[in-house]
């Protein structure tokens, strides 16, 4: 979560939005944001998103048209999104 927030401007500059998802409380992330500076907002899964798109760590790459471009399970390097991002 870090590592995004310390690129934030760099996906900012690409027009992408960071979004955090978990099935944590509201609560509980605002504790979290607060403890590692995070500025981009958490989202608290009620189940209805990890039921449509798995759990765990996953990084999604949406377009705006709601079209998933791009699924990477664990933590992939800020540098790959961004190319990616990039080419969308």
């Amino acid at each position: 979560m870090k590592a995004f927030q310390s690129d934030l401007s760099d996906f900012a500059k690409l027009d992408a939005q960071v979004l955090g998802v978990s099935a944590d409380t509201l609560e509980t992330h605002h504790e979290f944001a607060e403890e590692l500076d995070l500025s981009f907002p958490l989202l608290a899964d009620d189940g209805s998103i990890s039921a449509r798109y798995g759990s765990g760590r996953i990084t999604y790459l949406i377009d705006r048209s709601a079209v998933i471009r791009m699924i990477c399970e664990g933590m992939p390097e800020n540098a790959a999104l961004a190319g990616a991002i990039s080419k969308m």
